[in-house]
């Protein structure tokens, strides 16, 4: 018994040696097989070394208990004080890995292996590996000669003998001899097999790259081929069962546990494909159906085991195709996206603790490295490593990456993996997650060798280097390009203006020698301007090539940045609101409307900042007011419409690009998922827009005119889109003039005074400048072209009363006041109710005039050429299916129905569903059908800058838009079956409630 002052003594030392439960370890040091060396203070000093002490102590307590014997306890015993380099080896095992003293537990003899370190031991390969497992004959004797080899490794890598790279391309050489030493027993076990057919085992991901894991899948492929003289089904029969056998030696579960899963999901066609193919097999697979990551995957390919002539065959045949992977089309949106893909899979719980896939990850470093060398390694075959750090310090050299860049990774990369390697370590279990319990981060910070405060400095070395990863691995790809231009940093390698081209031309630009021209302009020089666009460009680059024409972002960039970039603003805006630079980036490179109206007035950019408000559109009364103060302020009315078309330009902006960033999505927002509320957005916008720009040029017209009060009341009725506050990016304003001689006027003085407005205003809203004309049309005015501009209302009542026709009363259905005089507009509304919701709806003759006129119209207005099913107004299933559908049951029931009386198509047709007019499954076809074919036609606007009711033809345009309806690159085609399949749905529902069919 100790007394209480030793005990109290020998309580302090523990503390101070990192003992986290020194009443616990006070009574595992009294125990029996420690009565020798329980004083002995080297022990202590070295189980306080350790990343665990207390783990350590008891792990060593079950190894002395476990030993055979005295004269075996004695031995170790002796050993352990005498001999500091298996004192350091041992304890540290124990101390990081719990799982190994289980092993040790079981096998106490095994730690003769941590004995002697001859110089050929300190760096063991596969042949080393190999005679370790040499006498292994069955599936439970090699996973206890692994785990022996396994404490060799784990004994250097705590005891810092060798490096995280070093104890990566370990693991992976034990990985060989063991899958070789598996494939050994699996064609002991069926010779006849083995007799017929050549098998080459052909290791991929981390072990194929050299730096795999101390827990994780091992990836291969299989190759088969008959030995001469046999049949191939049969030899690749026998090649399957040994390769399955070999798989289940290393996976399955024995009373020595499994050593790891083989994994061959990396072969062609995956898990439904066959297991085993002949080397011309995976060839015709490669060449016709293999997607852009499986080319990547194979960068990793190396023969293990098996048949090394046939793996070397398959290697290099393989190898011409994973160097021409990035001439494939779309080739880096697609690796980014299955990058993204991987993140978006995360639980959202694990994101935070991810050290593998997630953001900052080491994925990120991964893949932004496979990427350039995929890139580059077509004409530099000093790229071609498997190894990760390999591979990036060949960037280095290369230029390819910048120095520091490349250093900073490599750095955070150790440190991750070093991470990964000690929680896998702990129990031997796949994991790559930081883990959550004090005691675990404790120990996991000691491994690392942080001591003084392991949770704190471990918690904020690890958000550091995930940090630099995450600040890093994409501009990676872009920050060299700078440099291959900019002429800055002599003595660094920097990339060749010819590798420079082959970077730009992966990322999907069309004309790189003007894109390096563009980046020479922006980037060249000591300015401080000069020093900032280095900054932002590398980030630009990457957001310029997620579009489908990074060419025009650059190139629009540069004017935006040349006529701004001596202004103080601009660039702090870009650099310090990271929106504003996505957004940027995102609005130059969607299509030519939007940076056309940006380039009138570059200043606009300043909306795309405000912490995301200036963005937000802006209501009608905010609208209309601000260009009411305008005009105010003008000296005549050129000058007043100027300045109201001024404001309309500023706010088509706004719109558009709201538009483009919630269709697009940033890396902070994702793209709204909600179709319909982006159409309603924007027609609510620019029908706001249009009616504050008519007001204020209504007030121009007629102060020039005629000073404070116009000879009449005149208002303005939106008709169609307009009046159905639907209006697009390319839409005409549909209108009706009406007016009222005050009293006292004479008709014809009120009627000249009326039309003189109207064709002042048209006149004014059309002057060539700077800014996009509003073109207004009265075509569905009473009696159409043919009739006048403007009619009184007493004139409207006397057409309507005596000769309106069924068309026109459709037509009025959108009429809603958006300009002048609001007692005379109201009054005009109160005229026209009774025709458009006639009392008891229509009549079966008006219902067949209704049909017949549709008929007429999707049989003469179609353009020569087009093709129907893709047109958005007359094609089936499209604008102008919906649309009468909707008001064919507007005009029967809108008498009754209260809801149904609303100039909005989306709102009548949810009213229509609501008073049971129609199925919910029928309106939600018909509203996806209308909100589908609204976007189409603000896609073509937005990207070929002029109105269009069809697809694109030309292949730029036609992606831009896919990637305005959220399709990723290559996928224009799925947008167009998508959308025949959307408006085929609608045409069917059309032919029964529209034509009774």
């Amino acid at each position: 018994m100790m007394t209480p002052g030793r005990r109290s003594s020998t309580f302090t030392r523990l503390l101070r040696h990192g003992f986290t439960d020194p009443t616990a370890a006070e009574r595992l040091l009294d125990s029996a097989g420690l009565d020798l060396v329980r004083n002995d203070p080297v022990l202590l000093e070295a189980l306080g070394a350790t990343a665990d002490p207390d783990l350590a102590l008891h792990g060593l307590v079950r190894l002395l208990e476990a030993q055979p014997g005295p004269t075996a306890h004695r031995e170790l015993v002796d050993t352990l004080i005498a001999a500091k380099p298996l004192r350091d080896r041992l304890l540290g095992v124990l101390g990081a890995s719990a799982a190994l003293a289980d092993h040790l537990a079981r096998h106490p003899r095994d730690w003769e292996a941590l004995v002697t370190y001859e110089p050929r031991d300190l760096h063991p390969g596969v042949e080393e590996f190999e005679r370790g497992l040499a006498e292994a004959t069955d599936p439970v004797s090699l996973r206890v000669a692994y785990r022996r080899c396994l404490l060799s490794i784990a004994a250097r890598d705590v005891c810092g003998t060798t490096d995280v790279a070093q104890t990566a391309a370990e693991l992976a050489d034990l990985a060989t001899a063991t899958l070789r030493a598996a494939l050994a027993i699996a064609r002991a076990a069926a010779p006849d097999d083995a007799a017929l057919c050549r098998l080459a085992v052909i290791a991929m991901g981390k072990c194929g790259g050299h730096e795999l894991n101390y827990v994780s899948d091992v990836d291969v492929i299989f190759v088969g081929e008959a030995v001469d003289g046999a049949d191939e089904g049969k030899a690749l029969r026998s090649a399957t069962k040994l390769a399955s056998h070999m798989m289940r030696i290393c996976s399955e579960t024995t009373v020595e546990g499994s050593i790891w899963p083989v994994d061959a999901n990396l072969r062609p066609e995956g898990r439904n494909g066959p297991l085993v193919r002949t080397l011309s097999s995976h060839l015709a697979y490669y060449q016709r159906w293999a997607k852009t990551w499986e080319f990547q995957a194979l960068l990793k390919a190396r023969p293990v085991a098996g048949d090394i002539t046939l793996g070397e065959e398959y290697v290099a045949a393989v190898e011409p195709l994973v160097w021409k992977a990035a001439e494939r089309e779309n080739f880096v949106p697609d690796v980014q996206r299955m990058r993204r893909r991987v993140i978006e899979n995360i639980p959202v719980a694990e994101v935070d603790r991810q050290l593998k896939l997630g953001p900052g990850g080491l994925r990120d470093v991964e893949f932004a490295v496979q990427l350039l060398q995929l890139v580059h390694g077509r004409t530099d075959p000093s790229l071609r490593s498997g190894t990760t750090l390999d591979a990036l310090q060949a960037l280095a050299r290369g230029g390819y990456v910048g120095r520091d860049d490349a250093a900073g990774l490599d750095d955070a990369y150790r440190f991750l993996r070093s991470m990964e390697h000690r929680i896998q370590l702990y129990r031997l279990r796949r994991t790559h997650l930081v883990p959550e319990e004090e005691a675990d981060l404790r120990r996991l910070g000691r491994s690392l060798g942080l001591r003084a405060d392991p949770v704190a400095e471990l918690t904020r070395e690890w958000k550091r280097h995930a940090g630099v990863v995450r600040r890093l691995h994409e501009k990676l790809f872009y920050r060299p390009l700078l440099a291959a231009v900019a002429q800055l940093a002599p003595g660094e390698a920097r990339l060749s203006l010819e590798a420079a081209r082959e970077r730009l031309v992966a990322l999907g630009y069309a004309d790189p020698a003007a894109a390096l021209r563009h980046l020479e302009a922006l980037a060249s020089g000591v300015t401080r301007k000069a020093a900032i666009q280095r900054t932002l460009l590398p980030v630009l680059l990457g957001w310029f090539a997620d579009s489908a024409d990074p060419d025009a972002g650059l190139l629009n960039f540069r004017k935006v940045s040349d006529a701004l970039g001596k202004t103080p603003w601009y660039l702090r805006l870009l650099r310090d609101e990271g929106a504003a630079a996505e957004n940027l980036a995102r609005v130059l490179s969607a299509g030519r409307l939007a940076p056309d109206l940006l380039m009138r007035a570059p200043e606009a950019v300043a909306l795309l900042g405000d912490g995301g408000s200036g963005l937000e559109p802006r209501g009608r009364a905010h609208l209309e007011q601000e260009i009411l103060a305008a005009v105010g302020r003008a000296e005549n009315a050129e000058q007043a419409v100027a300045a109201a078309r001024g404001v309309r330009r500023r706010e088509l902006f706004r719109t558009a690009a709201a538009d483009i960033v919630d269709s697009y999505g940033t890396e902070t927002n994702p793209a709204e998922p909600d179709q319909g509320a982006l159409v309603d957005r924007v027609g609510t916008a620019v029908s706001d827009l249009t009616a504050a720009t008519l007001a204020g040029t209504l007030r121009a017209v007629v102060r020039d005119g005629w000073g404070d009060t116009l000879p009449t009341r005149f208002a303005v009725i939106g008709m169609g889109r307009f009046g159905g506050n639907e209006l697009g990016y390319g839409s005409d304003a549909d209108v009706l003039f009406v007016h009222e001689p005050w009293e006292g006027v004479e008709e014809r003085e009120a009627s000249e005074a009326a039309n003189k407005v109207v064709a002042e205003m048209r006149r004014l809203l059309q002057i060539p400048s700077a800014d996009p004309p509003l073109l207004i049309d009265a075509d569905l005015r009473p009696e159409g072209k043919s009739g006048p501009l403007v009619r009184t209302l007493k004139s409207y009542e006397a057409y309507y009363r005596r000769w309106s026709l069924v068309w026109e009363s459709q037509a009025l259905l959108r009429a809603e006041p958006v300009a002048g005089d609001e007692d005379l507009a109201g009054r005009f509304i109160e005229l026209i109710d009774p025709l458009r919701y006639p009392a008891e709806g229509l009549g079966d003759e008006a219902v067949r005039e209704i049909r017949r006129l549709k008929a007429r119209m999707e049989s003469e207005r179609l353009p020569r050429g087009a093709d129907p099913k893709l047109h958005t107004k007359l094609g089936p299933g499209g604008l102008s299916d919906v649309e009468w559908t909707v008001q064919l049951l507007q005009l029967q029931h809108g008498w009754a129905e209260p809801g149904l009386r609303i100039t909005r198509t989306r709102e009548a047709l949810a009213a229509a569903r609501a008073a049971g007019l129609i199925s919910t499954e029928d309106a939600a076809t018909l509203d996806e059908a209308w909100v589908l074919a609204t976007r189409v036609r603000n896609a073509v606007m937005l990207v070929r800058g002029r109105a269009g009711d069809t697809f694109p033809s030309e292949a730029r345009e036609l992606a831009a838009v896919g990637r305005y309806l959220g399709y990723g690159p290559g996928h224009a085609g799925d947008m167009l079956d998508a959308y025949r399949r959307t408006t085929r749905r609608a045409r069917a529902v059309v032919e029964e409630l529209f034509y009774g069919a």
